[in-house]
């Protein structure tokens, strides 16, 4: 509730709504579709994104999200509606879900960077990735009166942005 005076700074992905806040965008992100390999060899590795109807597949569950997951297809890009058991509003709590087994998800591709390279995670249907990317902003009560912490946190994460460490600014 930054508004409300319960949070200074939050991070957004995506498209912004209309808002008092102000916004300054920290960068973009590219998206990837990861799951665990207990996974993949439990239930298998789809091959096409069509595969997807027989797996659990771990979404965004809020307004925002899109209504389903783009995908190339010749040379366009077509939006497959997905389903599972399981929906949440924070990429971490995604893919923590995947990292554990639990299904294939489609999150910013900072968040599973370290999972993939450790790999606790693998990306599926790479040669379906449309591409996409996902802005990133800090938001955040601006104006006159802002606060020389918020500033100093809103540079801070402009800065590591910009510098490629993207992880370590969101996640902190």
């Amino acid at each position: 509730d930054v508004m409300g005076g319960k949070v200074d700074v939050a991070i957004r992905s995506g498209p912004l709504a209309d808002s008092p806040l102000t916004a300054r965008r920290l960068g973009e992100t590219g998206r990837s579709v990861v799951a665990s390999p207990a996974y993949l060899a439990r239930e298998g590795t789809p091959e096409t994104p069509a595969d997807l109807a027989l797996h659990n597949c771990l979404d965004f569950g809020f307004r925002r999200a899109e209504p389903g997951w783009p995908f190339r297809e010749g040379d366009g890009t077509t939006i497959l509606p997905v389903r599972g058991n399981m929906t949440a509003n924070s990429g971490e709590t995604l893919v923590q879900l995947a990292r554990d087994g639990h299904g294939i998800t489609r999150v910013g591709t900072f968040h599973v960077a370290d999972d993939l390279a450790a790999g606790r995670l693998v990306t599926v249907l790479d040669a379906f990735n449309p591409g996409d990317r996902e802005a990133l902003h800090a938001v955040f009560v601006g104006g006159a009166a802002m606060p020389a912490r918020i500033r100093v946190l809103v540079d801070f994460l402009a800065e590591r942005m910009a510098s490629g460490e993207v992880r370590r600014a969101i996640a902190g």
